[in-house]
């Protein structure tokens, strides 16, 4: 069986709103899930979302959108809620208007939370810091290996895995 119908005979069977992406060149292949599954997930940890603009248009940059959010990404925002304790609010996604690249929110790598000392705390007495950025946000590495980069008002968060999920 060729790779590519493999990939497809799985997205039909993960679940509905998840998609398989990839083939057998990419480095590896990631998960991509529907707003609605997303949200789901978040619903079931007792995250909650929001946005300036009230809506979930992944093209228009005041939504928050999770339309193409990785699932480890998901995963590992649900990792983060259960580990922390901390009442989370997640304030950007999937939508445009975040910095590109392939690790990035578009691509469905990075969820923005908001900046609360409970979780500020967590994550400065758990993980270990590395660093600036290059553009000065402090960050901090999880054991796991995502990174959390303080952006002032919000912590900037990449998920390279789901975090121990």
């Amino acid at each position: 069986m060729k790779v590519r119908s493999v990939l497809t005979a799985l997205a039909l069977v993960v679940a509905p709103g998840v998609a398989v992406v990839g083939t057998a060149s990419d480095a590896f292949a990631v998960t991509k899930i529907s707003h609605a599954t997303a949200t789901q997930m978040f619903r079931d940890v007792g995250l909650t979302w929001s946005s300036s603009g009230g809506c979930s248009n992944r093209q228009n940059s005041t939504c928050t959108s999770f339309d193409q959010l990785n699932l480890s990404t998901a995963q590992g925002a649900q990792t983060l809620k259960r580990a922390s304790g901390c009442g989370l609010n997640i304030t950007g996604g999937t939508e445009v208007g975040h910095a590109s690249g392939t690790y990035s929110h578009y691509n469905g790598y990075k969820l923005d939370f908001g900046k609360i000392s409970c979780l500020t705390s967590y994550i400065k007495n758990n993980f270990s810091y590395i660093g600036l950025r290059g553009d000065g946000a402090p960050q901090y590495q999880s054991g796991s290996g995502n990174i959390y980069a303080d952006e002032g008002n919000h912590w900037d968060v990449l998920y390279y895995n789901c975090g121990g999920c």
